[in-house]
C-alpha cells in the first residue's frame, strides 16, 4: 500500500478550515455590527477645545432631558460628505448634534462647514484622535445617540445614508425619542 505525503493532506485541511471560518461568520446574528462598551454607559468627554469660529457644546448639553447625537467627522471623508444633507435634515428637524472633528486641520474643517452648511450644534476639534479612542470610534463617520440623562443608546459606525441607515439607525433613533 503506498504510504500518502502528509503534504497532500495539508491543502484540503487548510481550505476546510476556512471555509468553517467563513460559515461561522456569516451566521453571526448581526454580522454588521460592530460592538460597543460604551452601550449603557454615561458618554465619555467631548474635546474642551472647539473648533476656531464654532460655537462650542452648550455645558450640559447631554444632561438637559433631550436626545441628542454625537457625530465623529472630518473633513477628507467621502463618507462624511454623503452622510452631511441628513445631518443638516435632522438639525432643521430640531435634533441637537454635536460634532467631532477629528484627524483633521482646522482649515478644511472650518472650509468644509462654510461651504456646505453647519448642522452641529457644537463643533469640537481633536486632531490627534484621541477624543475618538474614549468613545471607541474605528474610523469616520460614527454617530451615537445619547439620552437625556446623558447614556450612550446606540453606536452607528458608517455613514447615515442609505437601507443601514433607514432600517438600523432611524428605528434605533425614534425609539430614542420615544422614551
Amino acid at each position: 500500500m503506498p504510504k500518502i505525503s502528509p503534504l497532500m493532506i495539508a491543502p484540503p485541511l487548510i481550505f476546510a478550515a476556512f471555509v468553517a471560518l467563513a460559515a461561522v461568520g456569516m451566521f453571526r446574528p448581526d454580522p454588521e455590527g460592530l460592538p460597543s462598551t460604551l452601550l449603557g454607559q454615561p458618554a465619555p468627554a467631548l474635546p474642551e477645545k472647539a473648533l476656531e469660529g464654532f460655537a462650542v457644546p452648550a455645558e450640559g448639553v447631554f444632561t438637559d432631558g433631550n436626545v441628542s447625537l454625537v457625530n465623529f467627522w472630518a473633513s477628507w471623508c467621502p463618507p462624511c460628505r454623503a452622510e452631511h444633507p441628513n445631518l443638516l435634515e435632522m438639525q432643521a428637524n430640531g435634533m441637537t448634534i454635536i460634532g467631532i472633528n477629528f484627524k483633521d486641520t482646522a482649515g478644511a474643517a472650518r472650509s468644509y462647514l462654510t461651504d456646505d452648511g453647519n448642522p452641529f450644534e457644537g463643533v469640537t476639534f481633536d486632531p490627534q484622535g484621541r477624543t475618538a479612542i474614549n468613545w471607541g470610534v474605528t474610523a469616520p463617520p460614527e454617530t451615537f445617540i445619547i439620552s437625556g440623562d446623558g447614556t450612550v443608546l446606540f453606536r452607528f459606525a458608517g455613514p447615515l445614508v442609505g437601507s443601514d441607515y433607514e432600517q438600523r439607525f432611524l428605528p434605533a433613533l425614534k425609539a430614542a425619542m420615544a422614551e
